[in-house]
């Protein structure tokens, strides 16, 4: 037995209306729906659960820093500058609200979208080294 953190196992997102959250996420991000109800509905996609959970007005998962700039806390990765380009036409095509592609001075590059909710992600084109290894090698395919 290891007794160290393995994996992120769930992230809980908070949403105004689980239906309709729910609904685009499956529509625009491909998330398989696993549960729902009028609380709460469970989401598999990238290789996560996310649970989608009603919460109070004007909630979101996103923070101001300590520069004054809103920040969203998850980054996708996808594999790759073309990867990142090709999504983000993909989410503009389906009328996902997404920003610039940025240079933010680190290795490759980024963007963010917005759900329903206006919670705040971000997608990099750089998958995370181990996560590369075990996808190429097949285990996530």
């Amino acid at each position: 037995m290891s007794e160290t953190l393995m994996r992120i196992g769930t992230t809980y997102i908070p949403v105004s209306n689980v239906e309709l959250s729910c609904e685009w996420y499956v529509n625009k991000l491909g998330a398989e729906r696993c549960y729902q109800d009028s609380d709460k509905a469970i989401l598999n996609f990238a290789n996560q659960s996310f649970f989608l959970v009603r919460s109070m007005n004007n909630q979101s998962s996103n923070f101001i820093d300590c520069n004054g700039e809103e920040h969203f806390s998850i980054t996708f990765e996808v594999d790759g500058l073309s990867a990142l380009e090709t999504i983000r036409k993909v989410f503009i095509d389906k009328g996902i609200k997404v920003g610039e592609v940025e240079n933010r001075g680190h290795a490759g590059r980024n963007f963010v979208f917005f759900d329903v909710d206006g919670n705040k992600f971000d997608v990099w084109s750089e998958l995370s080294p181990i996560f590369k290894e075990e996808y190429k090698a097949g285990k996530y395919e």
